[in-house]
């Protein structure tokens, strides 16, 4: 999911360097929700994932 989200901050900025507003804007906001998304996984994941069985 992290791939995901470093491609489209990468499409984002080769658009908005050629001026495709449209497109960047579409790509940044995709690359915001995933990395947004990635974070909260990672943080239920650390909160979870670490259970001791004695």
């Amino acid at each position: 999911m992290l791939r995901w989200t470093v491609t489209f901050i990468i499409l984002a900025i080769i658009a908005g360097i050629f001026g495709f507003g449209g497109i960047a804007a579409g790509a940044a906001s995709i690359a915001k929700f995933l990395f947004f998304l990635f974070i909260v996984l990672f943080l239920v994941s650390l909160i979870t994932g670490r259970k001791k069985i004695s």
